[in-house]
């Protein structure tokens, strides 16, 4: 297992939950396997409606409720989300952690494995 090419099907499998499971994929996708912590980075994640939510005059009860409906969404989508990081690494999924901002729709993923993933040198 070389750890690019790990950090890329780990990308490729949020875009496609992203897509599946909330509606719409990110942008952008960037992983960085950092120790036993899977970092992944996303942006531009909200929805067209989750932008104009987050504009309105209100905008903090938007943003609030944003961030809460997202946050529940990914608790639900918990086991799939440990399963698909344990299928590509190999390894148990200790805790979840994620935020997102209402402002940028940039998304925050922070898995913390049992181990740290062990790779081969990359040529």
């Amino acid at each position: 297992m070389i750890k690019s090419d790990t950090e890329r099907e780990i990308s490729q499998a949020i875009i496609r939950f992203e897509k599946e499971y909330m509606g719409r994929g990110p942008l952008q996708a960037k992983v960085f396997i950092i120790e036993d912590m899977v970092l992944v980075r996303l942006k531009n994640v909200l929805t067209p409606a989750e932008l104009k939510l987050s504009e309105t005059e209100t905008s903090d009860r938007g943003r609030h409720l944003i961030k809460e409906v997202r946050q529940e969404l990914i608790e639900k989508a918990r086991p799939l989300l440990d399963k698909v990081i344990k299928d590509i690494t190999g390894i148990e999924v200790v805790s979840l952690h994620t935020d997102i901002s209402s402002k940028t729709g940039e998304r925050i993923i922070v898995f913390t494995l049992q181990e740290e993933p062990r790779f081969a040198a990359s040529s």
